[in-house]
């Protein structure tokens, strides 16, 4: 009886031995296959480019907030563990492909904005006591549109111009006037000999005469003026046209588009104190480093209100952002995925970052930032700075004191960033907006400097779905993305887009200097007679192209006399604010 307790006791125990033993040994084998499946994975990235990659998590489609752990050398960005993917970013350097710092074309290209020998002189043209004011709108870089086009009005209307008023009432509340931000004897120096332009309106017969205050629609061509305008100018003398941005016409004749770049790009030079001190700053951007990147990042909240997109902070954004777009009763209701799908949502500072390392720019590039007060501060900042350590601004490059004569004047602090910007070897922006427009359209004009814009429509696609993604496709589908945007001179598109952006009548060939008639102008198809092929323009160029703006006039006939307080009644004041607040 003992002897077969013992028995059906040995039955019971000794089985349960070898299952412990096999059950630890599956786990142990299991454990070993992953590291090595992981090592596998991983080794083949690192090794290609950068013994120190930086794991990336991937943000789900609900587009959560990023955030950072410095765990092992590594930064981490993304969300809650659960809800990421990781894959690894190289550290490493540039792109074996092509140029990254500038373009091998642009040597063939040059700026030219000399009048023809049948354009005439501003003595011949000018018809005496008829005299143009002009005020201006918005922020720096609008105001810069309106002074430039108010010079090719006056010379439409044979009129000598007054120098231009600076708005100083509008949401940027700068108080500068023209000549506390540029140099305004050179201005009106260097374009005497195309139009004659004055400090102030002198009397006429002895008495002081009252302007005639008018205001043109938008993109308002010499017909145009000579309709609505010259009428009122032959019977009163003076005429001030207010709100005075983007009332000129991209489609003009070849000559009058030159003089625009004559008036942009020779004759509106800041002031020295302001152009000392950003060269300053360049200069000191240069000290760190042989190259370096300017971005122009518009992620302030009213903009991303104005946006109607969603950028990942919860119930606590939408009610926040959704607030303020109330502001503006004339908005659409918002669709944050279709705004984004279109390709109208400006890029995180994170995307920024990841389109540009995508790129083939190492971490150890630097960067200047020119921007505004950011939504979320430094935590939207975080994955930005983690991509690109060096981060500079001009409050980090300059003392307190130093910025001092600036800091007060909304303007004055942008032209610091402007000439950083075209000071730059790579100047790069998020957005579309004014700042971003003129700078491309100078960067073109002074030698085709290399100037990135993200394709937002595709990048969007890619963006989203890049769970799962290893990080070589999705730097190889950045740059398939990216090609037509990265400021090479074969993307001119005559007639596309703001002239402003795309001044190619005044871009001519070192070979063969390329000219364009009328016809070349309004040629949809963005063709052009010098070397290579033009990228045709897409509906992807010009999804942003009115961001800026909150007033569209009609075109419609109107009477010629349009007189400020009529038209204003026709504009809600929601929509004014909108325009300002956007402007640059």
């Amino acid at each position: 009886m003992g002897l077969q307790r013992r028995r059906r006791q040995e039955r019971r125990v000794v089985p349960a031995v070898p299952v412990q033993a096999a059950l630890s040994a599956a786990v142990l084998l299991l454990l070993v296959v992953l590291s090595f499946h992981s090592f596998l994975s991983s080794a083949p990235l690192a090794d290609r480019t950068s013994p120190d990659p930086v794991p990336i998590r991937h943000l789900l489609p609900r587009r959560k907030p990023s955030s950072i752990l410095l765990k092992d050398k590594m930064e981490m960005l993304g969300t809650d563990a659960g809800d990421v993917d990781v894959f690894l970013i190289p550290s490493g350097g540039e792109s074996p492909v092509g140029n990254l710092w500038g373009s091998k074309l642009s040597k063939d290209f040059y700026g030219c904005s000399h009048a023809s020998s049948g354009f005439a002189t501003a003595e011949a043209n000018t018809v005496p006591n008829r005299y143009l004011m002009i005020a201006t709108s918005g922020g720096l870089n609008q105001q810069r549109t309106g002074i430039t086009d108010a010079v090719v009005a006056a010379r439409i209307l044979n009129a000598t111009l007054v120098v231009p008023v600076l708005d100083q009432k509008s949401f940027w509340k700068d108080a500068s006037d023209f000549s506390n931000i540029f140099n305004v004897e050179w201005f009106i120096a260097s374009l005497d000999k195309d139009v004659k332009i004055i400090k102030e309106l002198p009397e006429i017969g002895g008495k002081v005469t009252r302007p005639q205050i008018m205001r043109v629609p938008r993109k308002c061509n010499a017909r145009c003026y000579e309709n609505r305008v010259l009428p009122v100018l032959i019977k009163k003398h003076v005429v001030r046209l207010t709100k005075f941005d983007y009332r000129l016409s991209n489609k003009l004749e070849t000559d009058l588009q030159k003089l625009r770049c004559r008036v942009n790009y020779h004759g509106l030079k800041f002031t020295d104190q302001i152009q000392m001190m950003g060269d300053s700053l360049i200069q000191r951007m240069k000290a760190k480093s042989n190259h370096f990147i300017a971005l122009h990042l518009r992620f302030e909240t009213d903009m991303l209100a104005f946006s109607g997109c969603y950028y990942g902070g919860g119930e606590k954004e939408r009610t926040e952002l959704g607030a303020i777009r109330k502001r503006w009763k004339t908005l659409h209701t918002s669709n944050p995925e279709k705004e984004r799908r279109h390709g109208k949502c400006p890029l995180t500072p994170e995307e920024i970052g990841l389109m540009l390392r995508a790129l083939g720019f190492g971490k150890d590039v630097h960067i200047y930032v020119a921007s505004g007060e950011i939504y979320g501060g430094e935590e939207r900042l975080a994955p930005l700075k983690a991509l690109f350590p060096n981060f500079h601004s001009k409050e980090t490059l300059a003392t307190k004191d130093e910025l001092a004569p600036f800091s007060s004047y909304s303007s004055r602090m942008a032209a610091l960033d402007f000439i950083v910007c075209d000071g730059s070897d790579v100047f790069v922006t998020n957005n579309n907006g004014n700042m971003a427009r003129i700078l491309a359209g100078r960067r073109r004009y002074f030698g085709h400097k290399r100037t990135i814009r993200p394709n937002a429509k595709k990048l969007y696609s890619l963006f989203l779905n890049r769970t799962g993604m290893t990080w070589e496709t999705f730097s190889s589908n950045v740059h398939t993305f990216q090609k037509g945007f990265m400021g090479e001179p074969d993307e001119l598109r005559p007639g596309r887009g703001e002239f402003h952006e795309y001044p190619s009548a005044c871009i001519c060939e070192r070979s063969k200097r390329i000219t364009y008639s009328n016809s070349d102008i309004q040629n949809e198809a963005g063709s052009y007679s010098g070397k290579g092929t033009v990228n045709r323009s897409t509906s992807e160029d010009l999804d942003w192209i009115d961001f800026d703006y909150g007033e569209n006039a009609p075109l419609g006939r109107v009477s010629p006399i349009e007189i400020e307080s009529e038209y204003d009644a026709m504009i809600k004041q929601e929509d004014l604010e909108l325009e300002e607040i956007l402007s640059d």
